[in-house]
């Protein structure tokens, strides 16, 4: 699994909202459809009304999202992450 952040717009009655939101997929595709999915459920906006202009793996330090935070057992700084036996 890794970190991806993505950012775009969604339409929120007459305007568009902007966003930029972190998740844990396992690829670009894993990560567009958990954000679709997400957006759907917590906004209830249909999935042709969320425009994303991109999607970029992201180190999980440096994203302060709690989901991405626990999932790879970080505290917000990258002296937190763990090392492995190759470091």
């Amino acid at each position: 699994m890794k970190a991806f952040r993505a950012h775009g717009s969604y339409r929120a009655g007459k305007r568009d909202q902007p966003f930029s939101v972190d998740v844990v997929a396992t690829d670009e595709e894993d990560a567009m459809e958990r954000l679709l999915s997400t957006f759907g459920s917590r906004h209830r906006v249909t999935r042709r009304f969320i425009l994303v202009d991109g999607i970029a793996e992201i180190d999980p330090a440096v994203s302060n999202a709690p989901v991405v935070q626990s999932h790879f057992g970080v505290s917000g700084n990258p002296s937190s992450i763990p090392k492995t036996e190759e470091e």
